[in-house]
């Protein structure tokens, strides 16, 4: 069993495919990270102001992209789904699916989110919360004005308190006066701007602010001046807490008690606010600012929070097809896998399939298939070596059956032909190939063969009692007529059984020759036994008939003697012809074994035929130049050629211009040496040919039957064959023919 693994899918380059990836996944965080900076700038004015814009347009270009993205991968899928590729329509199912379970929750949101957002920003600017800002700030301003005026009554009674006093006494008032107005610093100015005197935090500085002459002149028109410091607009409140913030009020010091001439002095008091008041003042004053800054700006933050909503849906939406398209490919995935894989399989492609190896079910499927395939391409393999066994098995068993001297034939349940080995044709001489899907019978000349066969197996197949191992046996003799292909009489000893498949099997072999030589081996113990049995009688005879004659010569009577005489030389010739019979018998039976050797039958033939040069009827010779030896006993080729002749000449006895025609030549295959004698008499009769070598079947009238059986052993002994037939000339048989096959010597 092939213990090949699983090849990995390769769907594409590992290297693009995690280059998209991680761009997907790049571009997706960079959106979630500037939607998250968008909402982050829109709850920080400043960072509003400064980066709102920028973060709105990095924002659309990262949406853009995605867009761009998703129309590429829509585009794709839209072509693989034209050209009907496997997966396609799946994957705009999952694609869609996953698609709407982001988009419409997303819409369902976007649409609440925006009617909150336009009526939140429009809850913002009620009228109740403008009159409470605006209430708040004249409170503010009331209490600021009140704190100033009231500064500035008491910095005037101490002016006027001071400008009764000496300038010397004023300076060292100074401290009192700082501490029953719970001011920080109290300074007395010249007429010139000159710190004539200070008490507080301006004590320490060489050189205290001197108030601008601008204000000196106001003040001495109005006499007394008080300002509000660090309430300014963009005033910092935690400077103002600190201190920054005061009241600070500048008041005219008169002359009026000190003489003509004096110079005006001014006594300037500088009195914190309380901090409370200021952080109060200043919160009040910086939510009307923002208030009516966006009271005037309601419309375009009413934009910028639906332009902000809307670009969080778009990336919210594109992400969710996106992921809904790699989503979908990774479920595809699998599936286009086991697609391929299934359409190789289709197609007998049982080559290791791709396998993905990440640990999902479907992925585990495909594994699972991947293993499938490698087993099932495992138990074709072996499949395929038994069946290459299997065939070895059959060519083997074609070669053995096409190699078989026997003939082995197999019929269908109907008896038709369903095939042959080449030993049947040679056996019947007939190509059974031209008859394959016919009866047996349909095959001119074997109707008698065929229907004994079919005998046989209705009878073999009828009988309740199975034949001992399963078979039945049968011999047929096939007689050579008009009709049939064999120019003599065979035997065959056919065997018939049954296959597993209900076709019927044949076999059968030609075993004429074997019962031709068992009658000739017959023949040879019966002329043996004849004669010892005939031959010591035959001699006492002759002896008795002799001395019968001689002593009666001359004592009877001259009729008498004459019959006497008569009968003696019947009984003796009788008696030698009863002897030629019995030592024909006698060579018959112990005809001696044949003296192989090389042996040149053109050389052979010429001295046989030299004999019969003054003879009747003539022996001319075709000898082949290319003859080759022939493993022959030169002695007994003689025998049977001066046999075969002598047969010949009696056969045309009485006819004029007749000879007898002794041929060689070397077989097509080159292994023997045929050796051929023709005359031109009247042929064999059927019957004859039919058992021409058996003992005792002649045509002549004193002939034993012996001539033929004695070649036909001879030719045994050598291990070649004898053919007999006659010669056909328009139907019409002009002579006999006689072949001797020999091998050839090597």
């Amino acid at each position: 069993m092939s213990t090949a693994e699983p090849r990995p899918h390769r769907h594409k380059p590992a290297a693009t495919r995690w280059a998209v990836v991680a761009s997907l996944v790049f571009m997706a965080g960079v959106g979630m990270v500037l939607l998250f900076l968008l909402t982050l700038a829109t709850r920080n004015r400043a960072l509003y102001e400064q980066n709102f814009a920028w973060l709105v347009g990095i924002n659309t270009a990262v949406a853009g992209v995605l867009l761009l993205v998703i129309a590429w991968m829509a585009v794709r899928l839209a072509l693989r789904f034209k050209r009907g590729k496997f997966g396609s329509r799946l994957l705009v199912k999952l694609a869609a699916i996953i698609g709407l379970v982001g988009f419409l929750p997303g819409l369902l949101i976007y649409t609440v989110s925006y009617q909150f957002v336009a009526r939140s920003i429009e809850s913002w600017f009620d009228v109740r919360v403008e009159s409470a800002l605006a209430a708040g700030l004249n409170l503010g301003r009331t209490t600021l004005d009140t704190l100033s005026a009231d500064l500035g009554n008491k910095t005037r009674l101490a002016a006027d308190e001071l400008a009764r006093q000496p300038q010397a006494t004023a300076v060292l008032s100074l401290d009192r006066l700082r501490e029953q107005l719970s001011a920080s610093d109290i300074v007395l100015w010249s007429a010139s701007g000159q710190a004539l005197g200070s008490a507080g935090a301006s004590r320490f500085e060489f050189s205290p602010d001197r108030p601008a002459p601008a204000v000196l002149r106001s003040v001495r028109s109005s006499r007394v001046l008080s300002q509000i410091e660090g309430l300014d607009e963009g005033a910092d409140a935690d400077a103002a807490r600190s201190g920054d913030a005061r009241i600070k009020v500048l008041a005219l010091v008169g002359s009026t008690g000190f003489g003509i001439g004096a110079e005006p002095r001014y006594l300037q008091v500088v009195v914190p606010l309380p901090p409370a008041l200021v952080t109060d003042a200043l919160a009040v004053q910086q939510a009307n600012r923002e208030y009516q800054e966006r009271a005037l700006a309601r419309e375009g933050l009413r934009r910028m929070y639906i332009g902000t909503l809307t670009l969080a849906l778009f990336l919210a939406v594109f992400g969710a097809v996106l992921l809904a398209v790699l989503l979908g490919n990774q479920l595809v995935r699998p599936l286009l896998v086991l697609a391929e894989g299934m359409r190789e399989v289709a197609q007998g492609d049982l080559s290791p399939k791709a396998a993905l190896t990440s640990r999902d079910e479907l992925a585990g499927l495909t594994r699972t298939f991947a293993h499938m395939t490698q087993d099932l391409a495992d138990a074709r393999a072996a499949v395929q070596h038994s069946m290459e066994q299997v065939d070895a098995a059959r060519d083997n068993l074609q070669t053995i059956l096409d190699n078989l001297t026997a003939g082995v034939v197999v019929f269908d349940e109907h008896g038709r032909l369903q095939s042959a080995n080449p030993g049947a044709a040679r056996i019947l001489h007939t190509p059974l190939a031209l008859h394959m899907g016919q009866p047996l019978s349909a095959v001119p000349g074997l109707e008698a063969f065929a229907t004994g066969v079919a005998q046989q197996f209705d009878r073999f197949l009828g009988e309740e009692t199975p034949h001992e191992g399963g078979h039945w046996q049968q011999s047929f003799e096939l007689n050579a007529d008009h009709d049939s292909p064999f120019e003599q009489g065979i035997t065959l000893i056919a065997r018939g059984a049954l296959l597993p498949n209900n076709d019927r099997l044949l076999v059968f072999d030609d075993v004429s020759e074997m019962v031709s030589a068992q009658r000739a081996k017959a023949w040879g113990e019966v002329a043996r036994r004849l004669a010892h049995e005939i031959k010591n009688p035959l001699t006492p005879i002759q002896l008795s008939a002799e001395r019968l004659a001689m002593k009666l010569d001359g004592k009877v009577q001259p009729p008498e003697q004459a019959i006497l005489n008569k009968s003696v030389r019947t009984i003796v010739d009788q008696v030698d012809a009863m002897k030629r019979l019995v030592n024909e018998f006698r060579d018959y039976a112990r005809l001696p074994a044949a003296q192989l050797a090389p042996t040149d039958l053109n050389a052979l033939v010429r001295d046989i035929a030299h004999l019969y040069d003054n003879a009747a009827i003539p022996v001319r010779c075709e000898l082949a130049d290319d003859c080759p030896l022939a493993l022959a006993d030169p002695q007994q080729v003689r025998q049977i050629l001066h046999n075969l002749i002598q047969n010949a000449q009696d056969a045309m006895a009485g006819q004029t211009d007749a000879w007898v025609l002794l041929r060689t030549r070397r077989s097509d295959s080159g292994q023997w040496v045929r050796l051929t004698l023709i005359d031109q008499g009247p042929g064999f009769a059927e019957h004859i040919l039919k058992r021409a070598f058996e003992p005792y079947v002649t045509t002549k009238a004193k002939g034993t039957g012996l001539g033929l059986a004695v070649v036909k052993k001879i030719m045994d002994e050598h291990g070649g064959r004898i053919d007999v037939s006659n010669r056909l000339t328009d139907g019409k048989v002009v002579g006999a023919q006689v072949s001797l096959s020999f091998a050839v010597a090597n």
